[in-house]
């Protein structure tokens, strides 16, 4: 009985109140309130996971999910690699050099990395590297650039590019730079221009040779692997003390460390939208239990208890809230279809890495945006409902 009392109450104050227009009016501020609110929270935690996504792959392909180094001045030798492959036969594995050298054409002199690597395995473990050298057969001394750096310089096939190496040589009484003319067979895209801009690639006999590396030594071994914050302590406890090894996410932590930030600040900014929103149904539910304060005494005089009274304002506010919060999240997945679908926004690759709008709103932050507003709506309804019991029935009832 006590439920069919407020279920009652609860259909005849959803009704429009032509003495209290206002109310309703509020009422529907507070639907439409949490359900923008709602919305745009979900639009915003899909864009900030698509771009952290779209990062993560982009740094992923670039740096890695492993890499091995030296500790020491001693290099990592064909041996170590052999003994890894051995004993991790599902992972794969790319030996390599870099050092840092100057691009020359004419008059341009350019900055970048170079890594020496044997393309075939390289290819393997670096979709970006694939691309570049599919269906071409690379020799000594043929380089593959960031096609930023390749634009800078007007690069085009089997052009020559010179590089200038922090090794010097001895000539007569002085050292002097060495350099090294590269034949140019093509560019890389990776979509992040700090990469495109400086990363070059060339065979490791090349640069082995250039920088008088003995022969099967390497300054570190990348490695690909599905899984890579388990297999970073198996392969750990296998290394020996001179070898180090390091994740992709351990060489980016303060970038990621700063997305993350920046994406719980937003959560909570944007959640005071629907927590502005919840005082309309606070207000409403108030101006409903002041308007109906005879018929609450009345009730209560005859027998209605103050659960039943507390219940309809509460089951009131749930409903005004939540159904905001259903037409919310339809309207959050249209908006994300839409967006989805359809080039409405379309960004500067070069600068974020994608043209397209990235969208990801995982399941963890849907569950988030979801329990957060029930617990904001569930609080803005308590309150009225809490103050609907206080009602002195007496002086209500001899006064109005």
């Amino acid at each position: 009985m006590q439920g069919n009392l407020s279920l009652y109450l609860v259909k005849k104050y959803l009704r429009f109140d032509k003495s209290q227009p206002f109310i309703t009016v509020i009422s529907l501020l507070a639907f439409f309130g949490v359900a923008i609110g709602l919305t745009v929270l979900m639009v915003a935690m899909a864009i900030m996971n698509g771009f952290d996504k779209e990062f993560e792959k982009k740094l992923f392909t670039m740096n890695y999910p492993l890499s091995i180094y030296s500790r020491t001045f001693s290099p990592v030798t064909q041996n170590d690699l052999e003994t890894l492959k051995a004993n991790f036969p599902s992972l794969k594995f790319s030996p390599y050099i870099s050092t840092q050298v100057i691009v020359k054409k004419g008059d341009r002199l350019e900055g970048g990395l170079l890594f020496g690597v044997h393309f075939e395995q390289e290819a393997q473990i670096n979709s970006i590297v694939a691309d570049a050298v599919r269906g071409k057969t690379l020799e000594k001394y043929d380089l593959i650039t960031g096609s930023e750096l390749a634009k800078h310089h007007l690069l085009s096939a089997d052009e020559k590019a010179t590089l200038i190496f922090t090794k010097n040589d001895p000539g007569g009484m002085s050292l002097i730079p060495k350099m090294k003319r590269f034949n140019y067979q093509g560019s890389f895209h990776s979509g992040l221009i700090a990469y495109d801009k400086a990363y070059m690639y060339t065979t490791l006999d090349s640069l082995a040779q250039i920088l008088q590396y003995q022969e099967g030594t390497f300054d570190g071994i990348h490695i690909y692997s599905d899984d890579p914050l388990v297999d970073i302590e198996k392969i750990r406890k296998t290394l020996p003390a001179d070898l180090g090894i390091v994740g992709w996410w351990q060489m980016n932590g303060n970038f990621f460390a700063a997305l993350a930030l920046e994406k719980r600040a937003l959560f909570i900014v944007l959640m005071l939208i629907i927590l502005i929103a919840s005082l309309n149904i606070i207000s409403s539910l108030l101006m409903t239990v002041m308007n109906r304060r005879k018929e609450i005494a009345l009730l209560l005089s005859l027998g209605a208890y103050k659960k039943e009274i507390k219940n309809t304002f509460f089951y009131l506010g749930l409903v005004i809230g939540g159904g905001g919060m259903l037409f919310g999240m339809l309207l959050g997945g249209i908006v994300l279809w839409v967006l989805g679908s359809f080039d409405i926004i379309s960004l500067p690759a070069d600068v974020y890495g994608t043209a397209r709008l990235p969208l990801d709103l995982s399941s963890l932050d849907f569950f988030l945006i979801v329990l957060g507003t029930s617990a904001i709506v569930a609080l803005s309804s308590y309150y009225p409902a809490y103050k609907a019991t206080q009602i002195n029935v007496l002086d209500t009832l001899r006064n109005e």
